[in-house]
């Protein structure tokens, strides 16, 4: 391709670029002006972006894959957002987390994240509004459900409005190269049984220790030389440390299931999903009393996880994910007839269902 070729090229690059920038200026204006009519109002409406991003999705031609034009809008909606006011999410820390990497994911880079020590504490930061969401895992397609972040969910006065799934490639890393010498791997305990088998063929004998999250264990691998983390890329970059061995999980398709929990309830989307926690009483055919009225109503089950309910020897709580949202009739049906028999019923949330 000659210069003069290459030129005309660039040269509509260049004015497609100012028509770009001339646009998203003046959608940041309206969005400006939303946050002026609002007022003191909830700035973040899950259903109204999950709205924008899948009409977004239908109506691109290429050669932009759908997810890459998602994640463009996802970051100018984010940039929009911070105009009207900045949110601030909280995620289990140290900063470099997966959760953190679901948030930034969910809420764009114009959010601000805080990380936080524990889940509870993530928890709490929102419930006292010091955060205004807070993103927590919910449960790994390798090792199941993350209890604790379902126990939280029982007793919080927040509400679910919204998912992330988030594709989780683990790496072994390391503060210098080379894998001789190695006497510990830190990781989350349920990172490390993601990596069991890889771990038993490549580093037989090293011992292994569970901390708190994967970026606390890149940061103790950062001080220590003799040991090495399992983590993802933004540990890796925040702690400066050398990838060892790339997506090491044992599953190909590892991902993990983030909720967003906040004060707001979310209005319909068009696709969405319902969460609830329903206790049955300890008696023959409790479980069946309280499937029943959801089959019965048409209502489709996307998961059924069981949890010890803490509050009496062999008593369980049933975390139930429904397809729509808890205002459709069907669901309000099935819902009151559901109260009749369980003898607990909790309404997490409807929200969305993750678009990207």
């Amino acid at each position: 391709m000659s210069d003069e070729q290459l030129k005309i090229h660039r040269d509509s690059i260049d004015a497609i670029d100012a028509e770009v920038l001339k646009l998203l200026n003046a959608r940041a204006n309206h969005a400006h002006e939303i946050g002026v009519i609002k007022g003191e109002g909830v700035v973040y409406r899950p259903e109204r972006e999950a709205q924008v991003l899948t009409r977004i999705k239908s109506l691109n031609e290429g050669p932009l894959a759908d997810e890459t034009v998602a994640r463009l809008f996802r970051e100018i909606m984010s940039a929009c957002l911070a105009l009207e006011r900045p949110l601030t999410i909280a995620f289990l820390g140290p900063e470099g987390t997966f959760s953190q990497s679901a948030a930034i994911k969910h809420f764009g880079h114009a959010a601000k994240t805080q990380a936080c020590a524990s889940i509870d504490e993530a928890f709490r930061m929102v419930e006292a509004r010091n955060a205004d969401y807070v993103v927590a895992p919910v449960e790994n397609s390798t090792e199941g459900a993350i209890g604790r972040t379902l126990d939280l969910m029982v007793n919080t006065p927040l509400k679910v409005c919204g998912e992330v799934v988030l594709r989780i490639h683990q790496h072994l890393l390391r503060a210098t190269a080379g894998c001789e010498g190695i006497v510990r791997v830190y990781s989350h305990a349920q990172s490390l049984a993601q990596c069991h088998e890889w771990l038993n063929k490549n580093l037989p004998g090293v011992e292994r220790i569970s901390v708190a999250s994967n970026a606390e264990a890149a940061r103790l691998a950062s001080l220590d030389s003799s040991v090495a983390a399992l983590a993802g890329d933004a540990a890796a970059e925040r702690f400066g440390l050398v990838k060892l061995a790339d997506s090491v999980e044992d599953e190909p398709n590892n991902t993990t299931r983030f909720l967003v929990l906040g004060h707001q309830e979310v209005g319909v989307s068009g696709k969405d999903k319902t969460s609830l926690v329903i206790s049955a009483p300890n008696k023959p055919g409790a479980l069946h009393s309280v499937v029943e009225p959801l089959a019965r109503h048409s209502v489709s089950m996307t998961k059924f996880e069981s949890r010890p309910s803490r509050t009496g020897l062999w008593e369980y709580l049933f975390f139930v994910d429904i397809e729509g949202h808890a205002s459709d009739a069907k669901l309000q049906a099935a819902l009151e007839e559901l109260r009749s028999v369980a003898a607990f019923v909790k309404v997490l949330g409807s929200y969305p269902v993750a678009v990207l």
